[in-house]
Parts: structure tokens; sequence; C-alpha cells
């Protein structure tokens, strides 16, 4: 595409990319055999009526945010302008913030959960230990992570056309995480390494794990 200024800050690329693609996003992603709804009410089911629960990356709201909202007090918070405009659409009775998830300021044992799904492959490599380490301070004693992680090698990567804009993705490597989380203090309850297909990408491994603090 002739003329085009790609941002190269890879927050930047994201925020972009998502703004630019927000609704493409969202038919293609009603397109991948996600396990995501079964994840969230495994998460649901371990959690009181009315629990505080923030979620990282929550996109347009659906069906995350709003499965996560028929029980509890929900913010959502997703660094494209556009994603949460259509969140707060979708899903009014929650709470939703436009922001990256690195600059929140938030006071420690403020949440029952946080849940981080398909967030960490956006968030530079050498930012998601520290991401890590605050979700563990924000979760109150017996607080619930349910995130997932990249499941194949290390590194960083740019897609100059994902599914029409840029698009920048990382991964610390499959191995990397559930030591990480422990030396967090997050004790993995479950885990387990899923293959999507993802039309026009193919199959893709994702680290699934719920935690508690």
């Amino acid at each position: 595409m002739a003329g085009r200024a790609v941002a190269r800050d890879p927050k930047e690329i994201v925020a972009r990319g998502y703004d630019a693609i927000a609704l493409r996003y969202a038919e293609w992603a009603g397109r991948v055999a996600s396990p995501m709804l079964g994840w969230l009410r495994d998460l649901d089911a371990r959690l009181p009526d009315g629990a505080d629960v923030l979620e990282l990356g929550c996109g347009r709201g659906v069906p995350g945010t709003r499965e996560l909202a028929r029980r509890h007090r929900v913010t959502g918070v997703d660094i494209s302008a556009v994603q949460i405009e259509l969140a707060r659409h979708h899903v009014p009775e929650a709470s939703f913030v436009h922001s990256d998830a690195l600059e929140l300021d938030v006071a420690p044992d403020s949440f029952d959960a946080v849940v981080a799904l398909y967030l960490f492959g956006h968030v530079p490599v050498d930012e998601q230990r520290d991401l890590i380490g605050r979700i563990a301070l924000w979760l109150r004693e017996g607080g619930l992570l349910l995130a997932t992680f990249g499941a194949g090698e290390p590194g960083e990567d740019v897609d100059d056309d994902w599914l029409g804009a840029p698009m920048f993705f990382a991964s610390l490597g499959g191995d990397s995480y559930l030591p990480l989380l422990r030396d967090c203090g997050l004790e993995p309850l479950r885990e387990e390494v899923v293959v999507q297909y993802e039309p026009g990408h193919g199959d893709v491994a994702f680290h699934w794990v719920l935690a508690r603090a």
C-alpha cells in the first residue's frame, strides 16, 4: 500500500492495528474455534458472586467480558480506543479503560481475578515479566489469573499485513511462563497447550493457564 506510514513502536503498532481492523477482527475471530468460553466458565465457577474482575486486552467485550459481567464487577482494559468504544456499546454493565496494561495505576489486592487472553502475545518480551509481577500484586490472596501465552519459540515479530494492518507479536517461549508465574507467587491450577486453527494463518498454539495467587 504505497504511501502508508507504518508505526515501528510495538504498542503503537498494536493500538493502530486493532483500531483499523476492529470490525474485521470481530468477524474473523468468530470463525476461530477458541476454547475461551470453557476456560472463562471454569474461572467463573471458582469465584463468588460479585467478584472484582480485571480483564486486560478486553477487545470489543464479546464474548469474554459479557460472560464475566453476568455475575461479576468487571473492568475491561484495552490499548485500542476503537475496541474500547465497541466494548462500551456491547457490555454497558461493565466499566472500561483505554490504556496500556503496563500504565495502569492499580492498588495492591484490588481484584479477585485478572483475565488476560491473547494479550501477552502483543506485549514486548522485555515487559512481560513486569506485567506478570504487577498482576500478582493486584490480586487478592487466593485470587485467580486466567491467561494465554505464546507456546512456540521466543522472539518478536511484526506481520506487515495481519488481517489488513501491521501487527506486533511476541513470546518469551513456551517453557518460560510456568516458572515465571511461580516466581511471581502465582501457582498454576490448570494448564494446557491448545492448538487452534486460524483462518488465513493455519494452526497456532497457545498455552492456557489458570493460576492462583
